[in-house]
């Protein structure tokens, strides 16, 4: 387990964020906001695959609208992702919403920034202050040559804090993204050194699943693995349940936390007589529900393959068309590759039927 940074705790919702709460992960639905059924269905879908905070877009009156009626309609926390105009955020705080993320810079006017605090206070609703590498001030990147840098990123995001801290409001989580790994690295190092508010951490635009997928956990993981951050979206291009699966799979691998099956696959070589990558698949598809915290390895031949087996509470070691079952480092069985699935899926729900505690 990492150390972790010390920060502020706030509440969104049911979740606590920051002040060794652990990390959270979110996602953000791709549906429009006014579709309510199409948007409840979606966030249903992202819960189920284990998302905690679900973020939506309020581009217009119709969305803010329909804020209210979605709130009503799921379990986790909903945060409305608003830009520019304050008016949508003051609706969203009355329909009570979980957390509003606004970048205060580009909403302005003071006196509207006040007025989004006021809602906000008058609800008890925490503000996430969001700056990205694409949309940063003009004014910060002329005093860095005319780039983004992660420097104009800390000092961006610190001015927009500043803002919310002269009207009395510390009710704050912060995230400044960057498509740049590097950078956003960087900015989350900097401002860490700078505030104990609870930071949101991701990799901006990461792009298709294939690609983004790499770069985030790059990004993401590097920045965790510092103690740095206290929730975490991956932001994927396609399925946001994808983002959900990938977050999670960070914190699994950085044992952040230990929740849900965790698949050991070996790579496979020449050595391998059985469809290893067809087993895991199938596995890994029929137990992602699983929240239960279980260690399953799926090796393909006698060289890592009982070591390995072994370690794992369950696990299956491949041979010439066979394989051996293990379970918490005892063979159980020998079985057929035909077998294969089917075994290791009845000694997995054995094992949760059981607690793990298993004397035969």
């Amino acid at each position: 387990m990492f150390f972790r940074n010390k920060t502020k705790k706030i509440k969104v919702g049911s979740v606590e964020i920051g002040g060794g709460a652990p990390i959270s992960v979110q996602s953000m639905t791709k549906t429009k906001t006014s579709d309510i059924d199409a948007t409840v269905k979606q966030i249903h879908e992202l819960e189920k695959a284990g998302c905690q905070i679900v973020r939506s877009a309020v581009p217009d009156q119709e969305a803010a609208l329909a804020l209210k009626e979605i709130k009503k309609q799921i379990n986790i926390p909903l945060v409305a992702d608003i830009h520019f105009n304050h008016t949508y955020a003051i609706m969203a705080a009355e329909a009570r919403v979980d957390k509003l993320r606004i970048n205060p810079g580009n909403i302005g006017d003071p006196e509207k920034i006040k007025a989004v605090v006021d809602a906000a206070k008058a609800h008890n609703i925490p503000i996430r202050i969001g700056v990205n590498s694409g949309s940063l001030d003009k004014k910060i990147k002329e005093k860095h040559n005319g780039h983004v840098t992660a420097q104009g990123l800390v000092e961006s995001a610190l001015d927009n804090v500043k803002l919310l801290e002269k009207l009395k409001f510390t009710d704050i989580a912060i995230s400044i993204k960057a498509t740049s790994v590097p950078m956003t690295i960087e900015a989350y190092q900097l401002i860490s050194n700078k505030c104990k508010y609870p930071l949101h951490v991701g990799i901006t635009e990461a792009g298709i699943p294939k690609i983004g997928v790499i770069k985030s956990a790059v990004g993401i993981g590097a920045i965790l693995a510092q103690g740095i951050g206290d929730t975490i979206r991956v932001s994927l291009s396609g399925n946001p349940v994808e983002e959900v699966l990938v977050g999670r799979q960070i914190l699994k691998d950085l044992e952040l936390i230990s929740k849900g099956i965790t698949i050991i696959s070996c790579p496979t070589c020449g050595r391998v007589s059985i469809d290893v990558v067809k087993i895991a698949a199938e596995v890994e598809a029929k137990t992602r529900d699983i929240k239960q915290p279980l260690k399953v390895a799926i090796m393909g031949c006698e060289v890592n393959g009982p070591g390995e087996a072994a370690e794992a509470d369950i696990g299956l070691a491949g041979g010439k068309r066979f394989g051996l079952i293990f379970r918490q480092g005892k063979i159980v069985k020998k079985v057929a590759e035909a077998e294969m699935v089917q075994s290791l899926l009845d000694e997995i729900a054995r094992f949760r039927r059981t607690g793990g505690i298993i004397n035969d």
